[in-house]
């Protein structure tokens, strides 16, 4: 029986699994001891791909993955053909909107303009309130949009704040919480439904 093969979010998402696997008993050192390599056993029945994380959601729609561990920050931006089974309770933060302390963000009658690296996280949000707003897509650093007079406001992940202070930024608005999801293949939940209902029942044990 080739073993279960899970994706895993690069990073602090990759080091948490690893935690709950140790939990579990299972063997993690040769991940931890990884060097360059890339697909990695833990234990005799798992196998675990380090990826990006949007990666980590075309690997398991694809199915070359049964499951994943990536953050709800990328499932809601990246959207996708896969079952959300649990969350993971770890990599809290919030997708938040914030603006220049100055300004009142809802003044006014004039179309804002948003800059962010999650353009369809911003639509969506925005759609809720019913508001028009430009929406220009940012890969660096988000808070340089208001400071540059680029964007009104930022739609970001926002862990303490302490960046957008520095930045002279404060959150408007939270949108929504994030934290880390285990997600699964299609196919696969049907295919390998034992293994992975016992495999997730462990996590909800530990969790």
């Amino acid at each position: 029986m080739k073993p279960l093969r899970i994706a895993l979010t690069k990073g602090r998402l990759e080091s948490k699994t690893l935690d709950l696997f140790d939990q579990m008993g299972l063997d993690t050192s040769v991940v931890r001891n990884k060097g360059r390599r890339l697909i990695l056993p833990v234990g005799d029945s798992i196998e675990v791909v380090l990826a990006k994380a949007a990666d980590v959601i075309t690997y398991v729609e694809h199915g070359v993955c049964d499951l994943g561990v990536v953050g709800k920050d990328t499932i809601t931006e990246a959207g996708g053909s896969f079952y959300e089974l649990l969350d993971l309770g770890f990599g809290k933060c919030r997708f938040a909107l914030a603006a220049p302390k100055d300004k009142e963000f809802f003044g006014g009658y004039a179309t804002k303009t948003i800059a962010s690296k999650y353009p369809n996280v911003t639509a969506a949000y925005f759609a809720k309130k019913n508001m028009d707003v430009r929406i220009i897509k940012i890969e660096g650093s988000v808070e340089l949009a208001p400071l540059l007079d680029l964007a009104d406001g930022i739609v970001d992940i926002v862990e303490t704040g302490s960046t957008l202070k520095e930045n002279g930024l404060e959150v408007v608005e939270e949108v929504m919480p994030i934290s880390a999801r285990l997600i699964a293949n299609t196919a696969a939940l049907k295919l390998r439904k034992a293994e992975i209902e016992a495999l997730l029942d462990q996590f909800e044990k530990l969790l």
